[in-house]
């Protein structure tokens, strides 16, 4: 059996700090997916496979830890762009063929999937078409393609001996057999811990995804497969996503993403089949719908 973890997208803020987390306290091959960045919609040069892989890597061997950089590879993906998602999920079986060939099991151990966009809008007024179609396709509809394209590559159920899945389940009571689905929610996706109002469409994707999220860990129940779909809240991250926002954070609750990133995968660590299908935040409490 030849696990792996994956991390999309992986290049910055809290999806940067996972990869990183997972590459210093792991010994397993870790992919990460990044977006290519074309000339004409950016200033930056075209990002290479080496320049993803280096911006990984080199801070994590400047300050001297033992990582084999063999170890991260690396996937171009658009979250909004089937084709891309199609691309990167053939890519990523092509190359777990070349690494461990045909007759090995390979399969995602831990998948994390960050990807998520926010328009603060305060009234209905301030509502725009084209942002809350944009918000919906990145913040639902790329976590539904991504469960399309990339779900194949979960651990299959393989037939057991009654002693033998007794076996399992215990162990899947406390997590240690089953592979981690996670994707990344937010506490305003909760209805009944909506006292505050604003943020619609943010509020409407995320609670979508939370939608998405229990669908899918059914459909993992259904089919038997060793492993659970969950969400996960971090907390407000110190990061460009939430820059417009630290000034209102209570002191002691504005996350450096290397912490948030501990905290969230010592949470998913522990995660087995009795909380399956919901969201946990950063201390490992439930969200409630």
């Amino acid at each position: 059996m030849s696990p792996f973890i994956l991390v999309s997208p992986a290049t910055r803020g809290l999806s940067l700090a996972l990869v990183r987390h997972y590459l210093r306290t792991t010994s397993l091959p870790v992919f990460g997916t990044y977006r290519p960045t074309r000339p004409s919609s950016s200033s930056e040069p075209p990002r290479t496979p080496d320049s993803v892989r280096e911006h990984i890597l080199r801070p994590l061997q400047a300050a001297g830890h033992d990582v084999d950089p063999a170890r991260l590879r690396v996937l171009p993906l658009d979250l909004m762009s089937e084709g891309s998602i199609a691309a990167a999920a053939e890519e990523l079986a092509r190359t777990l063929l070349e690494l461990y060939g045909s007759d090995a099991q390979s399969y995602v151990r831990i998948a994390f999937f960050l990807g998520g966009m926010l328009y603060p809008e305060r009234q209905p007024g301030e509502l725009v078409l084209e942002q809350l179609l944009d918000t919906f396709r990145l913040n639902t509809v790329s976590h539904l393609l991504l469960i399309k394209h990339f779900s194949r590559f979960l651990p299959q159920n393989a037939s057991r001996s009654k002693e033998q899945e007794q076996e399992r389940k215990d162990a899947d009571t406390a997590g240690a057999s089953l592979a981690k689905w996670v994707h990344l929610s937010a506490r305003v996706g909760s209805v009944s811990d909506n006292q505050l109002g604003g943020w619609y469409s943010y509020r409407a994707s995320k609670a979508a995804l939370n939608q998405v999220i229990r669908t899918f860990d059914l459909h993992l129940q259904a089919k038997k497969l060793p492993a659970i779909c969950v969400g996960m809240h971090p907390g407000t991250v110190k990061t460009d996503f939430s820059r417009a926002f630290w000034k209102g954070v209570p002191a002691g609750k504005l996350f450096e993403p290397e912490f948030a990133a501990a905290k969230l995968a010592e949470v998913v660590q522990r995660l087995g089949a009795a909380q399956r299908g919901r969201i946990w935040d950063w201390k490992g409490e439930e969200v409630k719908p």
